[in-house]
């Protein structure tokens, strides 16, 4: 290799080693304000409902009426136990619609069997425009539970389809597949009673791989024993208990996970219901509202309510959440690319100055700039221009911030509603948090960069999902997989 070759390219390592530096510097005093403002957010909950009576305030008479809906595609291992459980949930004046978004396995028959439905005839208000319904049923045990069979559409069109149905002051949006406490939804509904410019409320999203279920709920909570779930339980309490948590304090909550959020029905009505054509639907809906608001002069506020908690079968092999990480970056990149006009824009406030730009530069474009790491590393190697001492002291300490992040994610949840009773299950967390940086991390921003690259490449499908239900884990279950949804 040449002189000037050579020289060519230790210049452009050393502006690639400073833009990556400054990066790592400007994304960690982020983490840092994000954790800070985390941690007095938390103080200031368990604080305001210590002592409180939600069965008092919730059973009176201005208490919100809430309609539940449950989108289902193929969820004929789980949807009998998720409806069950959503049946039971402490609260006074619920109703639950069930759609079934013209699934080709048994999720109708099941339910039609044990709920003992039977068809209705009922006028439907198209607010928004759907796929057709096919039939509606009413159950005879439970005259609160309404079930949609419609032709397929995705999601976001199921949703529309509930929307157009429910009657509830509120709608809470869930997965099928998730498993709720019994007081969550109390909990969740908390805020709108107290603050009259709350659009939506979001809860807490635990993984139940491992947990012992009985009747629909969760009653013996376990760290899951394969690595590929439990290093997830890991990745959930740091995107929720310092991120999501932090933003609350900030103002800038963007996102109520698909799994388990609460709405005004009116402002989701107002805003068109769910976006057909991504697959970031629930992110999508949440910023369309704040968006709205900004532009209306209306007050408004998006809050993350850390003790309404809910259940969900994680995937257990790395196929699987390979498809699901990059469908979830797919979303990320078309939702922050239909709201551009927000970004550093002051007329959208903490949004557009400091949340959006979070998303952007930390969210959306973290994988990119650790590839760049990564390619320099590589090129630093072949030029022999590498100081590896430095080296290996920069990845020790980048990789280490993150470990120390997801340990104090694990003991803000042990100090305020700790879940894992047993001194076994935290010692299995901490071995998935220490594991995590050496590969799975990995390929974490392989599976982002892909997802990049499909939504550049106009790519909307959900990909293979595969589930086994909520049995008993003693008993052996056959793996059952769906096929892809639109």
């Amino acid at each position: 290799m040449s002189d000037a070759v050579r020289s060519w390219i230790a210049a452009g390592l050393a502006d690639l080693d400073l833009a990556i530096l400054w990066y790592f510097i400007a994304i960690n005093a982020a983490y840092i304000t994000l954790v800070g403002c985390a941690t007095l957010e938390m103080i200031l909950h368990v604080l305001r409902i210590r002592g409180e009576s939600r069965a008092r305030v919730l059973g009176s008479a201005v208490t919100p009426s809430i309609s539940i809906l449950a989108p289902a595609y193929n969820e004929e291992a789980t949807i009998a136990e998720s409806v069950t459980a959503l049946l039971a949930l402490h609260y006074a004046n619920l109703e639950l619609v069930v759609i079934n978004d013209g699934s080709p396995d048994k999720t109708l028959e099941v339910l039609r069997s044990r709920f003992d439905l039977v068809p209705v005839h009922t006028m439907v208000w198209k607010r928004i425009e759907t796929k057709p319904v096919r039939q509606l049923y009413r159950s005879r045990t439970h005259p609160n539970l309404l079930v949609v069979d419609k032709v397929n559409g995705g999601k976001a069109d199921a949703l529309n389809v509930g929307l157009n149905l429910a009657t509830g002051d509120l709608v809470c949006v869930i997965d099928a597949d998730t498993i709720v406490d019994a007081d969550a939804l109390q909990r969740l509904a908390r805020p709108f009673l107290s603050r009259h410019e709350v659009l939506a409320t979001g809860g807490t999203i635990r993984i139940a791989n491992g947990s012992t279920i009985t009747q629909g709920r969760v009653t013996d909570p376990r760290a899951p024993r394969g690595f590929v779930a439990g290093v997830q339980v890991v990745e959930y309490f740091r995107a929720f208990l310092f991120g999501r948590l932090g933003w609350n304090l900030l103002g800038g909550n963007l996102i109520i996970s698909g799994a388990f959020g609460l709405f005004r029905r009116d402002a989701v009505i107002r805003a068109g219901g769910y976006t057909h054509d991504t697959v970031g639907e629930d992110m999508e809906l949440v910023l369309k509202l704040r968006r709205q608001a900004y532009e209306a002069g209306q007050p408004h506020s998006v809050l993350f309510v850390p003790d309404a908690v809910a259940w969900t079968e994680c995937p257990e092999t790395l196929t699987v959440l390979g498809r699901q990480r990059d469908r979830w970056h797919r979303g990320l990149t078309d939702v922050l690319w239909r709201h551009r006009k927000m970004l550093f824009n002051p007329r959208y406030g903490v949004v557009g100055l400091w949340c959006l730009p979070y998303f952007v530069f930390v969210e959306l474009l973290a994988p990119v700039v650790e590839l760049m790491g990564w390619i320099g590393l590589v090129a630093g190697v072949a030029a022999g221009l590498l100081n590896t001492s430095f080296a290996a002291l920069f990845f020790l300490v980048a990789y280490g911030i993150g470990g120390v992040l997801s340990t104090y994610s694990l003991l803000l949840e042990e100090w305020s509603f700790s879940r894992y009773t047993r001194v076994s299950d935290r010692a299995r967390l901490m071995v998935y948090l220490i594991l995590e940086s050496f590969g799975y991390r990995q390929l974490t921003v392989i599976w982002r960069l892909r997802g990049i690259w499909k939504y550049l490449r106009g790519r909307t499908d959900w990909g293979r999902m595969e589930r086994r239900g909520f049995a008993a884990p003693a008993a052996p279950a056959a793996t059952a997989a769906a096929p892809a949804r639109p």
